[in-house]
């Protein structure tokens, strides 16, 4: 795959309570990942940037909310999360990365 397109697969972790308790059971890591993302390229793409194997990836598709505004009605982005199992003894620190 071409490295140039992984570095721009992965956007942003994303950390909320869900992900947390994921990371923690099931060895999972959540990341905000490009709507046109395919999980071959999110698999490639974790594992060339932390060095890490990934066990499988599951990706989920959030709809964007609509928000009453002054002006009217707006509404948000829809956007893509994928979640990553990586393998047994496999961890991403994102705390300790400078």
């Amino acid at each position: 795959m071409n490295p140039e397109r992984l570095m721009n697969v992965l956007l942003a972790p994303h950390v909320t309570e869900k992900s947390t308790n994921a990371a923690e059971k099931a060895n999972q890591v959540v990341f905000q990942v490009a709507p046109d993302a395919t999980k071959a390229e999110i698999r490639a793409a974790v594992e060339m940037l932390f060095d890490v194997n990934v066990e499988g990836v599951q990706v989920v598709n959030v709809k964007g909310k609509t928000k009453r505004t002054q002006t009217g009605l707006g509404r948000r982005k829809n956007w893509k999360k994928a979640y990553v199992r990586l393998q047994a003894g496999q961890d991403i620190n994102f705390a300790g990365a400078e």
